[in-house]
């Protein structure tokens, strides 16, 4: 059985002398197999040919062996040289249980001499006696000790190396093998090297600090007791365990270094397999991880005095393959050395400018650290503006804005809109037609973005410019015959009249309604005005009593004039001693505008009559004034109850009868009524008394 922990990697090294005497023969354990490279005869010639050995007379370059057996069987080996066209290996067994003074004669000896490739030599089985290279095989006890010498009687060139293989049943002792000895495996140091037979690889993060050997040891012994480590700079300092490293040194990555796993009975100093040890190559390999600084640069949004960084964006190192990497962000060097206060959003770390620090550390746990300056994009400037814009004819509270014309920044960008600051900064609820933006008095919010991704958000203060009207300009009331001036007064642009007019007033203006443009800057205010014609009075109705008239007027601007020959005018409603017959009653208000004229009729005044038939005032008769509207005669006692009326039935005469029956001798009074045949179908009204003188 093989043991891999026994191999002796001679093709690696060369052992001292001392290993070519038989007192100080490299102990076999396990049916390990064995490579080496004899350099010398050692210090002692044995005089293998004194004792009847096949050999020659002295050693050449020769390496002594000793081993124990373990478990009984046969025992075979095979000794093949690397260059078996030049190479002469000899070989002799002494034993079992002898001593190197009292070894006596070999109990196997042979020799491969001049023969073609692979030239070998050793024990077989099924021999009895020796033949050619070969002898027989050993038949073996447990507990039986032997030593064996291998010589290269060709000389000493490093092709001339051998390695040797055992075969059989049988088992070389080793504590190596023995679960009760060794319950768990070694853990072999490093990593594997490239190729199976390469030494193993211990990673270094920093290769020039001093380096711990003893700091692997635990790890290797894996719990097994009795078990201890040691390590060397070269193998043959390893199987002479002598220059052992006891101490931290600085290591390199060029050089192959050693370590030894031996055990020691604790009950037993002298116990052979004390002796037993195994030997590996490991080197080092310098993974020194070294983190470059980086920088990031972000917006100073709106100018706020901090930016959002994404801390994982930057590249702090270049990915090796088969390495994985973990990076940690702290906000000062103090806190990424004691690992404090790590930031725990670094793809969102919002901060001003400044120095953050990220520790890096690798799978082999390789850190260093690594400082991340923060800078800002230069910031984009804006200023606030106020927009004017003149107001809506349908809506003098609104303007139309043109945001886009608002100068917020002379950087350049893109711009958008927004109507408030909370939305601007969102990018949300964005005012779509910012050139004809309809508002009262307010505040929009440009968002002003550079190529950088950055922004700034401006004010806008929007003011709607009212309406300027004419504080002079009022509607007029003129006579309807009348004209008059319409004046804006002073302090316009311009002035636009709807008469096509350009000046500040317009004169001659008749009845109706007018506008004018009035401008004010920009903007443009149009005021309408309105000349309105005079109310006339309205002579409501006329009373005449015998030759007086009084004239009742309404409407119009009192106070009246009257007359009646339009020339000469009085306050007084009232006409005395009007002649009979048709007069003209003019009237007039305070605004003096042509007078109204109405039609008088002062009827004849009849005050008796004598209804005897006799043909002379009989009746009276007001059928003169039948082609007056709504003519009647009325006729009152003194007492005011009605006695008689005449109308058109009775061709507006009464005879001073009451139902058929004359009336009582006496005085009545008597009323005419009847509206003029004017446009406002004026009333009048005649009043008299009249004595009836009826016959008894």
């Amino acid at each position: 059985m093989k043991k891999i922990y026994l191999i002796l990697l001679l093709t690696l090294s060369q052992i001292f002398f001392a290993q070519s005497d038989c007192a100080t023969a490299i102990r076999v354990c396990g049916n390990s197999d064995i490579s080496y490279f004899p350099t010398g005869p050692g210090v002692v010639d044995d005089h293998v040919e004194a004792n009847g050995s096949c050999l020659s007379a002295n050693e050449h370059f020769s390496v002594w062996y000793e081993f124990t057996i373990a478990t009984a069987g046969t025992l075979t080996f095979t000794i093949s040289p690397q260059a078996p066209f030049t190479a002469d290996y000899d070989f002799a067994v002494y034993g079992p249980n002898k001593t190197c003074g009292t070894k006596g004669a070999p109990i196997r000896c042979n020799y491969a001499g001049a023969q073609p490739a692979p030239n070998q030599t050793g024990l077989q089985l099924g021999l009895t006696a020796n033949a050619g290279a070969w002898s027989p095989a050993m038949n073996v006890l447990p507990g039986e000790t032997y030593y064996l010498i291998v010589d290269n009687w060709s000389g000493a060139n490093a092709a001339m190396a051998f390695s040797l293989t055992w075969g059989g049943t049988a088992t070389l002792t080793s504590p190596f093998n023995d679960p009760s000895i060794q319950p768990n495996p070694f853990n072999p140091i490093g990593l594997p090297g490239a190729a199976p037979a390469d030494p193993r690889i211990i990673e270094l993060c920093d290769i020039t600090a001093p380096y711990n050997f003893q700091s692997n040891s635990a790890n290797i012994i894996n719990g097994n007791p009795n078990f201890y480590v040691k390590y060397y700079r070269t193998s043959n300092d390893a199987l002479g365990d002598v220059n052992a490293i006891t101490a931290p040194i600085v290591v390199n990555n060029t050089n192959t270094y050693y370590y030894t796993v031996r055990y020691q009975d604790p009950t037993n100093p002298n116990n052979p397999t004390n002796k037993c040890f195994n030997i590996n190559a490991f080197k080092f390999k310098d993974v020194t991880f070294k983190a470059t600084n980086a920088s990031l640069t972000e917006c100073n949004n709106n100018n706020n005095g901090t930016a959002v960084y994404n801390l994982t964006a930057t590249t702090l190192y270049t990915p090796t393959p088969g390495y994985t990497y973990t990076t940690k962000y702290y906000p000062t060097i103090a806190d990424a050395n004691n690992g404090t206060n790590e930031i725990t959003t670094p793809w969102a770390y919002t901060s001003s400018t400044g120095d953050v620090y990220a520790k890096v550390t690798t799978n082999l746990g390789c850190t260093d650290i690594a400082k991340i300056t923060l800078n800002f994009h230069p910031v984009v400037t804006v200023q606030d503006i106020t927009l004017r814009s003149c107001f809506l004819a349908t809506n003098p509270a609104l303007a139309s804005f043109d945001v886009t014309a608002a100068p917020v920044t002379s950087q350049g960008g893109t711009k958008t809109y927004y109507p408030s600051i909370t939305d601007a900064i969102a990018g949300t609820n964005q005012i779509l037609n910012p050139s004809t933006y309809i508002s009262p008095n307010g505040i929009v919010f440009v968002k002003v973005t550079n190529s950088n991704g950055c922004y700034a958000v401006a004010k806008v203060t929007l003011v709607v410019l009212p309406p300027v009207y004419s504080s002079l300009l009022e509607d007029k009331i003129i006579c309807m015959e009348d004209t008059t001036t319409l004046d804006a007064g002073p302090g316009f642009t311009s002035y636009k009249w709807s008469t096509g007019a350009t000046s500040q007033s317009i004169n001659n203006v008749s009845v109706g309604t007018y506008w004018v443009e009035l401008k004010t800057g920009e903007c443009i205010a149009r005021q309408t005005v309105k000349v309105y014609p005079a109310e006339q009075p309205v002579i409501s109705n006329i009373d005449i009593t015998n030759n007086t008239i009084t004239a009742n007027v309404v409407g119009g601007t009192a106070p009246y004039k009257y007359s009646l020959d339009g020339i000469k005018w009085q306050d007084s409603n009232i006409f005395n001693d009007v002649p009979r017959g048709d007069n003209t009653l003019y009237v007039k208000d305070d605004y003096d505008c042509d007078p109204i004229t109405v039609t008088v009729v002062v009827p004849n005044l009849v005050n008796v009559i004598t209804p005897n038939g006799d043909g002379v005032n009989d009746v009276i008769d007001y059928s003169a004034l039948a082609g007056k509207k709504g003519l009647v005669l009325s006729i009152y006692d003194r007492y005011g109850v009605k006695v008689g009326q005449a109308d058109k039935s009775t061709g507006y005469k009464w005879d001073g009868t009451t139902l058929g029956k004359k009336v009582p001798t006496g005085t009545y009074w008597y009323s005419v009524e009847w509206n003029e045949n004017d446009k406002k179908n004026t009333p009048f009204k005649f009043s008299g008394w009249v004595m009836v003188k009826n016959r008894e």
